[in-house]
């Protein structure tokens, strides 16, 4: 088994399930130690023991400074330092622009956006030069969605935040990057409709790629293996879109 990444140490927020989860079992599997975060205790212990004795979780809301505090405390005392670093932890839900609510645009700019910027921030002291960042975008930054506006601008503003932050870190050699899946078969997707509508939100995006067929979260997981690796290590301000060609076209 190729471990291109042995030694390295990583974060990935949001890794209790769907891409988060993956990533963080496909960066163990090259060799990462791995840190993940999630809400829920259960999800977290579940998610630990389905990555191996490389993983460890730390209960935490990427929304709330304390609890990013908290996490890079115990990074700082476990590992002393990051080489890979995946802002992952985000979501969103559909609402129309006639029916959306502070509420609405609040919990998912706080997540999606401020937890995204505070996340990486707070890394920086840990962060070792010449290491990698990959924030999760989406395709929706670039394509209209019907009654997904601000879930779409959020990811719109994770695409600047990596062009902007490439300048700000171009002297200590840290490549910024984002990763924009397509469609990809996730709890949250499928969350976004109803039990009983899911299958049928399933078939109409992929009729919408080109592929034919909706993205596994295994696939996203590669490529921000491969952003964190030195295969990739003169890509940096970049979006790389893991959509099976949805956007391209």
């Amino acid at each position: 088994m190729s471990t291109p990444l042995n030694g390295k140490i990583a974060l990935v927020t949001g890794g209790t399930s769907g891409i988060g989860l993956a990533t963080a079992q496909e960066l163990a599997e090259q060799g990462a130690r791995v840190f993940i975060t999630g809400r829920r205790q259960a999800e977290l212990d579940a998610a630990v023991k389905s990555i191996g004795s490389s993983a460890t979780g730390i209960r935490a809301d990427a929304s709330l400074m304390a609890d990013l505090d908290a996490v890079y405390a115990q990074i700082a005392n476990s590992a002393g330092r990051l080489d890979i670093l995946f802002a992952n932890a985000g979501g969103g839900d559909m609402m129309p622009l006639g029916a959306i609510t502070e509420e609405h645009f609040d919990r998912i700019f706080a997540t999606n956006v401020r937890g995204v910027l505070f996340t990486v921030q707070k890394a920086l002291p840990l962060l070792v030069n010449g290491a990698s960042i990959i924030l999760t975008g989406s395709t929706t930054s670039v394509k209209g969605t019907a009654s997904f506006s601000v879930y779409s601008a959020s990811k719109a503003a994770i695409r600047n935040f990596a062009r902007s932050w490439a300048l700000d870190l171009q002297g200590r050699g840290i490549r910024v990057n984002v990763v924009s899946p397509g469609p990809v078969r996730t709890p949250g997707l499928g969350g976004l409709v109803p039990d009983e509508h899911r299958q049928g939100l399933f078939d109409e995006l992929a009729s919408q790629v080109p592929l034919g067929r909706l993205g596994e979260p295994q696939e996203i997981g590669k490529v921000v293996a491969f952003l964190a690796s030195d295969a990739a290590s003169f890509i940096n301000a970049a979006e790389l879109f893991v959509d099976g060609g949805m956007a391209q076209i």
